[in-house]
């Protein structure tokens, strides 16, 4: 392991390579991974998934003036002081996108439309459906209210020259709107995050080869493509790899020099019939280093975590490295790896500053059985019970190669290292997939 790698570990308390925490690692890749440094600009239509480089300051207030909320009649809120019915008379129509010209003078209202500028001296707005309409006058009852309501003011969405959005902001739905309510049409973001990914292992078919004894076929470069996907990464599909030394030093290099991070599935295990594990440390170059690890956990014990280097171009060119994880080969094992480690540092290095999703808390619908000193992740389903509250269940077989069960849950039961045996009706913490998968 080179000095890069063990900078970081030299830093973590407890650091035991053969019995790591999960917290030890979420620690560890929070220390060895940074945001890609290159931005580009992008239409506000490209910008879903994307994460903003650099805070977007208001070049407006929004709304840029006081309006109505709701359709009916405004008037000045002052009339309300005694709390008695209000009769006024209505002097004209305000449409939305079109300014009231005139003047609105005391015992008087205008009819307003929802968006409408709110006219000159006039703050308050009854919904048309509180109102009685006599002629050219409306009737309003006493104590409905207050001076105020029903209008929005200036600004209260966002002021002119104050942050709209900061930097590290993962832009969805709602934010490329508001992106596009302050006539913005493009925005700073980091550049695609390039990952590359192969699964390795000489028992792994890929579709449409022919079924023969003892191979399976490979569906882990199925669900990381998937997970990667959601993520809005670049994706490098560099398909199986036979695990067989100059073939995996060919895949390593090409991947290393394309990609920012390489996810490999298998052959990070303590068998000896496994190359890849060699390759790894053989390639982690001068820059980086690749740790293996066998951490407490359930389900995916087994994981790598490093740099890989690229070939040099040239004497003067600077060594160019990805940062590596080497996943377990069972499918389970390698989703939970990935939601519970790689995800959360991808996004990290594209640049995303935002709190992770937090877990939820449930009520355990049965007894499950559970091991001190070791993290377990067992897929659940979380459904709303009679009384309200959350409730979860697991799946059933929780073996890491029952992929059905990850099809069937929609978060994973996180039993922490410390925690015991779970009886019904204890709450415990679920890792909701929350659009993973």
């Amino acid at each position: 392991m080179s000095a890069g790698v063990a900078a970081v570990v030299a830093q973590l308390q407890g650091y035991d390579p053969d019995g790591l925490s999960a917290a030890a690692v979420t620690e560890f890749l929070s220390r060895l991974v940074s945001p890609v440094a290159e931005f580009e600009n992008v239409g506000v239509f490209e910008a879903l998934g994307r994460v903003l480089a650099k805070d977007l300051v208001s070049p407006i207030s929004v709304p840029p003036h006081d309006n109505s909320a709701m359709d009916g009649y405004a008037f000045d809120g002052a009339a309300l002081a005694k709390g008695q019915p209000l009769t006024l008379r209505v002097v004209g129509t305000v449409m939305a996108g079109q300014p009231w010209q005139g003047t609105v003078g005391p015992e008087q209202a205008v009819k307003i439309m929802t968006g409408a500028v709110m006219p000159y001296g006039l703050d308050t707005v009854v919904p048309q459906e509180l109102v009685r309409f006599e002629g050219d006058t409306v009737r309003i009852p006493g104590g409905l209210l207050a001076p105020g309501d029903n209008r929005r003011l200036l600004g209260e969405d966002l002021l002119q020259g104050k942050p709209a959005l900061q930097a590290g902001e993962l832009l969805g739905p709602a934010a490329l709107g508001l992106i596009a309510s302050l006539g913005v049409a493009q925005v700073q973001v980091h550049r695609r995050l390039r990952v590359a990914y192969f699964s390795t292992g000489d028992e792994i078919l890929s579709l449409g080869e022919p079924s023969r004894a003892g191979a399976v076929y490979d569906s882990n470069r199925y669900t990381v493509y998937g997970m990667l996907t959601r993520l809005g990464v670049q994706i490098i599909d560099m398909g199986v790899v036979a695990d067989e030394p100059q073939a995996l030093e060919a895949a390593f290099r090409e991947a290393a020099s394309s990609a920012d991070a390489i996810i490999t599935s298998g052959g990070v295990s303590v068998g000896t019939a496994d190359h890849t594990k060699a390759m790894m440390a053989k390639l982690a170059g001068d820059s980086g280093g690749v740790a293996f690890w066998r951490i407490a956990m359930r389900p995916g014990r087994p994981m790598a975590v490093g740099r890989i280097s690229a070939p040099s171009s040239g004497s003067a060119s600077p060594e160019r490295s990805a940062v590596l994880f080497g996943l377990p080969g069972n499918p389970v094992a390698v989703m939970v790896t990935f939601l519970a480690f790689v995800r959360p540092a991808l996004l990290r290095m594209m640049g995303c500053t935002a709190r992770p999703t937090p877990l939820l808390r449930a009520r355990s619908a049965e007894a499950i059985r559970k091991k001190a000193g070791r993290t377990e992740y067992q897929r659940g389903i979380v459904r709303t019970a009679a009384d309200g509250t959350l409730q979860v269940a697991t799946t059933g077989n929780q073996g890491s190669g029952v992929m059905r069960s990850m099809v069937q849950a929609n978060g994973l039961i996180v039993l922490h290292h410390d925690q015991g045996h779970v009886a019904i009706g204890d709450e415990v913490d679920v890792m909701v997939f929350d659009g993973a998968f």
